[in-house]
């Protein structure tokens, strides 16, 4: 244990050497943000080097259902796969990468853009791509075709208007049985437009078919068809390595509102004789013998860009917040931390989010996306054009 202290410290110590005062300018005071802080304490994530710096401006990473890597380069408009030893096995380009999710039978979905020039003028209008990674050739990125795609706004009409140009889609995330949840946003929110108001969560088939905006409601039925404003990161609860697959159609969601109380909530997908409802969870944990901090804090985040579920049984969730250049770790009942060693004589999960503006192994700018498996975490650094890689000193073996 007294080696596994001074590894700790050791990593903190080049983690101080490494932020120099007034490294980002005088510009911005940006004292008024909290960060969780990374003291020494024996239940803290660690780096894993070497560090992955191979990229421009990385906006997403995720952990695949084929046991990879993909990381997508918004600098480049690439799609990069890794093993998991962090080795580098190809690329893909894709026009406006910056989005992408792996769906159980190991295609590939891209958020990017497509140049419209339909109506004489080039558009580019936020699109999904499916990539095949299996050809005659063999499987793996760089093998990769595109063989379906999802433009905005013509997978609901036919005809486009010029405010649909500044629609996005965000991020995407997969069910049990392949059909996906997307994440949209833009500048109207009426409920009574056609494909649903721009802010909204959009349900897609297996075969990329639209079927519907989710539509949220209360426990007394009320229902509240403008209830998502600027949402952004997107998890179901369907992760790798699928231990138990959860088949209900739960999603956490992220809103990027300035002004939101709650900018982390969970939707609960309920099927009854009376059709299917999403409601908001809200028996998250405010217990304070068992933490001190909860996920359901009002203004807890400003803007929590990245998200994510871990599926090996840990139930965990990840935020990753741009503004605070920050990681957090809850339970998957809104625990703030982790469950301290048995013989520690610690009552309290213990904290071990982390984070600060900085280039160190243990620092950020402008975290963009969260990822997790066999144990590691994964953050797409975009500001320092790198993935860092931890593990929590529990699961060092």
């Amino acid at each position: 244990m007294k080696g596994l202290k001074n590894l700790i410290l050791l990593f903190l110590g080049v983690s101080i050497l490494s932020s120099c005062e007034n490294y980002l300018g005088d510009e911005t005071d940006l004292s008024f943000i909290e960060v969780p802080e990374q003291s020494y304490r024996e239940v803290a994530y660690v780096p894993v080097h070497p560090i992955l710096n191979q990229f421009v401006f990385p906006t997403d990473v995720i952990a695949g259902f084929d046991e990879l890597i993909y990381v997508v380069d918004n600098g480049t408009q690439e799609i990069i796969a890794l093993d998991e030893s962090g080795k580098e096995l190809g690329r893909k380009f894709v026009q406006g990468a910056k989005g992408i999710a792996q769906d159980r039978k190991l295609n590939l979905l891209v958020i990017g853009t497509y140049t419209d020039t339909s109506n004489g003028n080039m558009v580019d209008r936020s699109c999904i791509y499916r990539l095949n990674l299996a050809s005659a050739l063999g499987y793996g990125i760089q093998y990769a075709e595109i063989t379906d795609s999802i433009i905005h706004p013509f997978y609901f009409k036919t005809t486009a208007t010029t405010m649909d140009a500044d629609v996005q889609f965000n991020r995407i995330s997969v069910l049990s049985d392949n059909k996906y949840y997307v994440s949209r946003s833009g500048p109207r929110n009426s409920p009574t437009q056609s494909g649903g108001p721009d802010n909204a969560i959009l349900l897609f088939d297996q075969n990329d078919r639209f079927e519907t905006p989710i539509t949220v409601s209360d426990n007394r039925g009320a229902q509240f068809p403008t209830y998502f404003n600027q949402p952004f990161a997107i998890t179901s609860l369907v992760k790798p390595p699928q231990v138990s697959v959860n088949t209900r159609g739960d999603f956490l969601f992220t809103s990027l509102d300035p002004n939101g109380v709650l900018t982390v909530q969970q939707i609960e997908k309920q099927e009854s004789a009376d059709g299917v409802a999403y409601t908001p969870k809200v028996d998250w944990s405010t217990d304070r013998t068992q933490a001190d901090n909860f996920i359901n804090e009002p203004f807890k985040f400003s803007e929590p860009v990245g998200l994510e579920f871990t599926g090996d049984g840990t139930n965990y969730i990840f935020v990753v917040d741009r503004a605070k250049d920050s990681l957090y770790q809850f339970t998957s009942n809104g625990l703030e931390g982790v469950q301290p060693p048995p013989a520690s004589g610690e009552t309290k999960y213990v904290r071990t989010s982390f984070g600060g503006r900085g280039i160190g192994p243990l620092q950020f700018n402008q975290p963009m996306a969260v990822a997790y498996t066999k144990s590691i975490v994964y953050v797409a650094d975009a500001g320092n054009g790198r993935v860092l890689r931890f593990v929590l000193t529990l699961d060092i073996r």
